[in-house]
C-alpha cells in the first residue's frame, strides 16, 4: 500500500510539473536552448533546475536471482547565493521494491533512507576551464523497515568536471558517517563516481560511469559500470529528456546482483 502510494505521488508530481513550465520555455525552443539543456545535463552543478525520476531495475540477487526496482526521485535546485558563488541542492528519495532473495527472507517495498548534498561552487570555472562544486551531505533515516540503515550520516562531497564542446569528463565523490540513530551498525561508506559522456549535433548523449561504493565496516566494493543513451526532447515546447541504459556489476558483495537496466525521465525547468 505504502509502494502503491507514493508512486501515485510520484506521477501526480510528474505531470504537474510538466504543465506548469512557463509558456518562456516554448518560446525558446530553439537548437542552442537544446544544445545548452544537453550540456547542462552532464553537469552536476549546472543552473538548471531538473527533476529525474530514476527507474532502476537490478537482477540476479542472492541464491533465488531475484530482482530490486528502484524508482530514484532526484529534484535538483540551484541558487545564486552572491554574485560569485552558488549553491546546488541535490537530493535523492528511493522507492523501492526488493523481492524476496533466498527462502525464508520475504520481500520489502517502500522508501530508502534520503541523501541529500549541498554543493558550493563559483559561478567561473578554474584552472583552465575545470568546473568544481564542494559541500556537506546528509543522510536521514526516513526509511522503511528493512530498507534504512536507521541512522543519521554527514560528510564530505565534491565533484569536478570538465566540459568542451562535445566532451565532458569528470568525478562526483562523497563520503558518509554514521553519527546517531537506532541502527545496529554503524555506516561508513565512500561513493566515487567518475564519467565520461560525448554529446552530438542532435542532442544525443553517450555516457559511460561507475557508480562505485565502498563499505569500510564491510570491507568490500560495489562497482556497477552504467552505459547510457540520452536524448533532449521538447513536447509542446517544453523540454525534458529521457535516458535508457544498462549495467553489469565486476565487484559485488556475495549475493549481490549481476546486471541490472535505467530509464530516466528528467523534467526540465531552464532558466
Amino acid at each position: 500500500m505504502i509502494r502503491v502510494t507514493i508512486l501515485r505521488y510520484l506521477v501526480v508530481t510528474f505531470f504537474v510539473l510538466f504543465l506548469s513550465m512557463s509558456s518562456s520555455v516554448s518560446a525558446a525552443d530553439t537548437d542552442s536552448m537544446k544544445d545548452q539543456i544537453a550540456k547542462d545535463l552532464q553537469n552536476p552543478v549546472a543552473m538548471i533546475i531538473s527533476v529525474p525520476f530514476q527507474n532502476n531495475w537490478d537482477f540476479g540477487i542472492g541464491p533465488d536471482k531475484a530482482y530490486r526496482y528502484t524508482l530514484n526521485f532526484q529534484p535538483v535546485i540551484p541558487l545564486s547565493i552572491s554574485s560569485k558563488w552558488n549553491l546546488i541542492i541535490r537530493t535523492i528519495l528511493p522507492v523501492i521494491h526488493a523481492e524476496s532473495p533466498a527462502p525464508g527472507i520475504s520481500s520489502k517495498s517502500g522508501l530508502g533512507d534520503i541523501l541529500q548534498s549541498f554543493f558550493f561552487s563559483p559561478k567561473e570555472t578554474v584552472l583552465g576551464g575545470w568546473i568544481i562544486g564542494a559541500g556537506p551531505v546528509f543522510l536521514y533515516p526516513n526509511g522503511t523497515d528493512g530498507l534504512s540503515a536507521r541512522k543519521w550520516g554527514a560528510g564530505p562531497t565534491a565533484v569536478v568536471l570538465k566540459q568542451g564542446k562535445e566532451l565532458t569528463y569528470g568525478m562526483l565523490a562523497n563520503h558518509v558517517w554514521s553519527f546517531a540513530g537506532s541502527g545496529i551498525s554503524d555506516v561508513s561508506a565512500t561513493f566515487l563516481q567518475p564519467f565520461i559522456s560525448y554529446q552530438t549535433k542532435i542532442h544525443t548523449i553517450f555516457s559511460l560511469n561507475s557508480e562505485s561504493t565502498y563499505d569500510w565496516k564491510q570491507k568490500q566494493w560495489t562497482v556497477p559500470i552504467n552505459l547510457a543513451v540520452t536524448q533532449v526532447l521538447t513536447a509542446g515546447g517544453h523540454p525534458f529528456s529521457f535516458a535508457l541504459g544498462g549495467r553489469y556489476y565486476p565487484e559485488k558483495p556475495s549475493g549481490g546482483p549481476d546486471w541490472g537496466l535505467r530509464f530516466t525521465v528528467t523534467i526540465l525547468f531552464p532558466e
